[in-house]
C-alpha cells in the first residue's frame, strides 16, 4: 500500500520510552515510508522535572532501537541528535510532515512560521490522540519518573 508521505519526523527525549511514543512511532511508520527521529541530546535534558533520572542519549536511543526492531521498522528511520527545539524541521527541504500529539501540536506552528521566513514549504501534521494512564490522566515521562505510574500506564502509587 502506497504511503501518503515519504519522510515524517517527530521528536522528543524518551526518558523512557512509553506507549504514547510507541503509538506516535507506529501512527509515524502508517503514513510515511521514513521516519525522521529526533532524540534530545543530554544537554537538553538537564532542564526538565526529575532530569536526574532521565538515562543519557545512547540508552534512550538504544531503548528505540530495540523497540524499533520488534515492531519491524527499523530499516526505514533516520535519527538525528536534538541539540535545539527545532532540529532540522526548520530546514530540510525533504521532511513533508510532523507527527504530533495533542500537547505538542503548538510546535508545528511554530516551526511552519521559521520555515516560511525560511521561504521553505509549510510541514503538514499528523496529531495523535494523547493516551491516558489507568488513573485518567495523561501518561507522561515525567509521572513514570516520579513512579507515579509505569510505561503502560498502570497506577504505581
Amino acid at each position: 500500500m502506497k504511503k501518503k508521505f515519504s519522510l515524517v519526523g517527530f521528536s522528543g527525549t524518551f526518558g523512557p520510552l512509553h506507549i504514547g511514543h510507541k503509538q506516535l512511532f507506529r501512527k509515524a511508520f502508517e503514513v510515511s515510508e521514513k521516519v525522521m527521529v529526533g532524540i534530545t541530546d543530554d544537554s537538553m535534558t538537564i532542564k526538565k522535572e526529575c532530569a536526574e533520572l532521565i538515562a543519557p542519549y545512547s540508552e534512550r536511543k538504544a531503548a528505540i532501537i530495540n523497540f524499533l526492531k520488534e515492531e519491524g521498522y527499523s530499516e526505514n528511520v533516520i535519527f538525528i541528535k536534538l541539540t535545539d527545539n527545532y532540529g532540522p524541521a526548520i530546514e530540510d527541504k525533504g521532511l513533508e510532515a510532523l507527527i504530533l500529539s495533542k500537547e505538542t501540536a503548538y510546535m508545528g506552528d511554530k516551526i511552519n512560521e521559521i520555515r516560511k521566513e525560511r521561504n521553505l514549504k509549510p510541514l503538514d501534521y499528523v496529531t495523535v490522540d494523547l493516551i491516558l494512564a489507568k488513573d485518567g490522566k495523561r501518561i507522561s515521562s515525567t509521572r513514570i519518573r516520579k513512579k507515579e505510574i509505569d510505561p503502560d500506564g498502570n497506577v504505581l502509587e
